[in-house]
């Protein structure tokens, strides 16, 4: 059995390059597999009801795909509800879940959580994960939500372009404190888009933190090999 993971492609009408490299990822996928999408999947996902040729293709192909799917939710695809993932045979999984990997407890998150110097995001994320909010934004007609997307993303492009980069990255006190709280020495995660191996991440000089990639120019994951987990970049 292979186990990957990956995160942050977000899939969009604008990016089908992304689209098609995902499509067939899944198809190089085989029945013995499992793969783990930490978040972002789709650039932005204003619900379960709401489709596109590009969210069919994706669908089926997540349907199609003979490996065994999880899936947690992200900043961008956060209203992604049991219908997507029952269609798709996908299991949605705890923000943040731990699995064994070789014997090894390993936690997986999207990540936004640990980026705590983020102030206005951290303001923000509360409200973006209630139910009740989700509930009444989900009670919005199609027309309206799909605004709210535009305007969220718009808002996000302006923060991210104001605000400095190691603003928006984890703070090393919320990754430690978190991975105490669950008692692991490794954790992956997505969402910075900082794609990097860290090791020694915790104060006795042990942890290990593995980040994925956005996918664009190229793509990322994380593969279980012969010598443990191994970050990879491939190209799209």
């Amino acid at each position: 059995m292979q186990t990957y993971f990956i995160s942050d492609l977000h899939l969009h009408d604008a990016r089908p390059h992304c689209v098609d490299a995902f499509v067939r990822y899944l198809a190089e996928r085989r029945s013995e597999d499992r793969l783990y999408i930490l978040g972002d999947l789709f650039e932005a996902w204003i619900g379960d009801d709401f489709t596109t040729p590009m969210i069919s293709r994706v669908k089926s192909a997540l349907e199609q795909c003979p490996a065994e799917l999880f899936m947690q939710h992200g900043n961008r695809d956060f209203l992604i509800g049991q219908e997507f993932a029952q269609t798709c045979g996908v299991s949605l999984l705890p923000e943040e879940c731990v699995i064994d990997i070789a014997g090894d407890r390993t936690l997986l998150m999207h990540g936004d959580s640990l980026c705590t110097k983020d102030e206005a995001y951290m303001k923000v994320r509360p409200m973006l994960r209630d139910p009740n909010f989700q509930s009444a934004l989900l009670e919005k007609s199609i027309a309206e939500r799909l605004q709210i997307a535009t305007d969220a993303r718009s808002e996000s492009s302006e923060h991210t372009q104001s605000t400095d980069l190691d603003i928006m990255d984890v703070t090393p006190a919320a990754v430690i404190q978190t991975m105490h709280s669950h008692s692991v020495k490794t954790l992956i995660h997505g969402h910075t888009h900082r794609p990097f191996d860290h090791q020694n991440v915790l104060p006795d000089g042990t942890g290990r933190r593995l980040v994925l990639g956005d996918w664009n120019e190229y793509g990322w994951h994380i593969t279980t090999g012969s010598t443990g987990l191994i970050l990879e970049r491939f190209t799209l």
